[in-house]
């Protein structure tokens, strides 16, 4: 219905579960902030006691006017699925919520309430939603300006950590609201560019061709031929780039140097990889991921 996928919306209530667990019962239980408009809920709740799944509905209803002329049908949908579902996981939490005791080890619980955020944001920005907020303007500085999810998020939760320390929060809390919201970007550029990291090598070699052919019959793998031009020896000479999962680079090494163990190699990481093999099958269909 409406271009949505069911494993899209099953995936993205799953990551506001996760998200929210981690809001109610490392955050909440731990009096610790966090940022956007997560924050300010928490922020509300701490100083006034007004409930969280209803305070983050109503922060997000003029964000949802933004999203709808900004993100398109589908990706607003998708966000409002998200956003719904924080509410509900939230008072479901809340109700039926068990106690942790780590108010005595606050670091634990800092990195504990940032691994639950950013795994289930994560999940949530993977599959298409966003939970509202901050997390709308997060996915739009993504698209035009090419920042991190996590990067910009951690530049508006520094503002309002900066305000929850001004109401509620003692300078300890507020230290250990920081490592929170550190771990949780680290997590949320993980699950959207590290989940899955190829790795790209240039192979240097004066037996290239034979290397390419091995690569292709054996691996089944695509190899670009580039002119490169040697500095010292100034001489012009071939140079192989072939992309791999992380799981096939010992593959691909053995591979290289059964047909020259002189060859030069340099290898790097490739977050993010488009076309045949990866995100396109053999029919150039797209692979559902």
């Amino acid at each position: 219905m409406f271009g949505l996928k069911l494993k899209n919306i099953l995936f993205i209530l799953f990551g506001s579960a996760v998200f929210s667990f981690g809001i109610v019962h490392f955050n909440i239980q731990n009096n610790l902030a966090e940022g956007g408009f997560t924050g300010i809920t928490l922020l509300l709740y701490f100083i006034f006691d007004w409930k969280p799944s209803i305070t983050n509905l109503l922060l997000n209803i003029p964000v949802f006017l933004i999203g709808w002329k900004l993100l398109g049908r589908k990706s607003f949908l998708y966000t409002l699925i998200g956003t719904v579902g924080v509410s509900i996981f939230l008072e479901v939490f809340y109700i039926y919520q068990f106690s942790i005791p780590l108010s005595n080890d606050l670091f634990l619980a800092a990195l504990f309430a940032g691994a639950f955020i950013g795994i289930g944001l994560g999940i949530i920005f993977r599959y298409g939603g966003t939970t509202g907020g901050v997390d709308i303007i997060a996915r739009l500085a993504k698209k035009y300006i090419g920042w991190s999810m996590g990067r910009t998020m951690f530049i508006f939760d520094a503002g309002v950590i900066l305000l929850s320390l001004l109401t509620y929060l003692n300078y300890r809390e507020g230290m250990y609201t920081l490592v929170a919201v550190f771990v949780g970007a680290r997590v949320i550029d993980f699950m959207q560019e590290g989940a899955y990291t190829a790795r790209g090598a240039m192979i240097i070699s004066p037996l290239q061709k034979q290397i390419a052919d091995k690569i292709a019959s054996e691996m089944d793998r695509g190899v670009t031929v580039l002119t490169g031009y040697g500095h010292y020896s100034k001489e012009q000479r071939e140079v192989l780039y072939c992309v791999v999962g992380r799981n096939e680079l010992v593959r691909l090494k053995n591979i290289i140097t059964s047909v020259d163990p002189h060859a030069f190699v340099s290898v790097t990481d490739v977050h993010d990889v488009l076309g045949e093999g990866f995100t396109l099958d053999e029919n150039k269909k797209p692979i559902d991921i």
